[in-house]
């Protein structure tokens, strides 16, 4: 049911407010969900008139959220979210205690005492699950760090929830991460090296999928998550292809990295439109598609350099992606001349590994390197070597 005119008290028209209370009352539903935001009023009046539980858009979101957090991050991430959707939720609702009496000097009635303590009491809360998020930041800055000092690039799945990213991190990394066809399976980042075709390895990471106007506090309680994104070499925006909103979540997803700091869309030469500057788009899911929709699915992406069709379900497709990966972490190569000292055989070991030698001089103390190295294994090579 659309709403032309959203009303203050209700969302819902008055005519529309009576026919759904008959069908809620015929069928003994007892809760009702409301694809909108709903304001506290809005949500008292309706669970008044229809006489069952009223949740909205959000509240339906933190009920999934609340079942599929498994890690302690996952799960206090969850909790901030609720309590600052919960905070926003008291305002009137103890008024009913306030007309019964008045206070005492200085003190409110018992409806504005229960209101304070109320909202201390969270406004509490909040302030510790912020503090405790700040020390996962802070560790997780750490781990990236520790990343920088180890050979391997990291590479970010994104997408629209059940888009279908933890089969393909599965199928990837031969791993078990929790995957199935529901919103939200994975709310938790999890990283596994995968193997390219070159023998070299990265690191994939799983993140937390995107859904149409999530609300701002949601994103907020999940930006350490999300920072995982923002420090990939390279994001993986993995689609449905077989959804017939597909367009649609693109545009949220990219809307949502946009917001991320990731930059702003560059045009490419193909009938897909704009694609993210340094983001691979995987079309997911053809083996869904009937032969002939497969093959122009198919051959619009070999057109395209940084897209992709296949299946995770399935595997078809999937070497594709770990060729286009690859490619994609050759093109920013460059060469440069290091001096490394022939003692240091880890750090001669890790460029033999990652970079392309295109010639060495040897003396007495060191090993004098022309490589062939990406922009991010320059970086962590820093760490290292100094880079002439």
């Amino acid at each position: 049911m659309r709403v032309a005119r959203p009303q203050p008290a209700t969302l819902f028209g008055r005519g529309n407010v009576e026919t759904l209370r008959a069908i809620i009352a015929d069928n003994a539903i007892g809760l009702v969900i409301v694809d909108a935001v709903l304001s506290p009023v809005q949500q008292r009046n309706l669970e008044r008139r229809w006489q069952a539980k009223v949740i909205d858009r959000t509240g339906l979101i933190l009920e999934i959220f609340g079942a599929r957090a498994r890690t302690h991050e996952g799960r206090l991430q969850v909790e901030l979210a609720a309590l600052s959707y919960q905070r926003s939720r008291l305002v009137r609702s103890w008024t009913h205690l306030e007309r019964q009496r008045g206070g005492f000097g200085f003190m409110g009635g018992p409806g504005e005492s229960q209101l304070e303590i109320d909202r201390r009491l969270i406004g509490e809360r909040i302030a510790r699950l912020k503090r405790e998020l700040d020390g996962v930041k802070r560790t997780r800055a750490l781990h990236r760090e520790a990343r920088r000092r180890v050979p391997y690039p990291v590479v970010a799945l994104v997408g629209y929830t059940n888009a279908g990213k933890s089969t393909l991190f599965n199928r990837l990394t031969r791993s078990a991460v929790g995957a199935g066809d529901m919103l939200f399976a994975t709310l938790d980042p999890t990283m596994r090296r995968v193997g390219l075709p070159s023998g070299k390895q990265a690191i994939l990471s799983d993140t937390v999928g995107f859904i149409s106007d999530l609300p701002t506090h949601l994103v907020a309680a999940f930006r350490a998550t999300l920072e995982e994104v923002t420090e990939a070499d390279i994001v993986v925006h993995v689609r449905d292809a077989h959804h017939p909103d597909s367009e649609m979540q693109r545009d949220d997803v990219l809307a949502v990295l946009g917001d991320l700091g990731l930059g702003a869309p560059r045009e490419e030469n193909s009938e897909e439109g704009s694609v993210e500057e340094g983001l691979i788009e995987v079309l997911n899911k053809i083996d869904l598609f009937g032969l002939a929709e497969r093959a122009s699915l198919i051959n619009q992406t070999e057109r395209n350099t940084l897209s992709v069709a296949l299946s995770a379900a399935t595997g078809e497709g999937c070497d594709g992606l770990l060729r286009l990966i690859e490619r994609r972490l050759e093109d920013g190569a460059r060469a440069v001349r290091l001096d490394v000292p022939l003692s240091d055989g880890q750090t001669l070991a890790w460029i033999y590994a990652h970079g392309e030698v295109l010639g060495r001089r040897d003396d007495g103390e060191a090993a004098h390197l022309s490589v062939r190295l990406s922009e991010a294994d320059l970086g962590r090579l820093r760490h290292r070597q100094r880079v002439h």
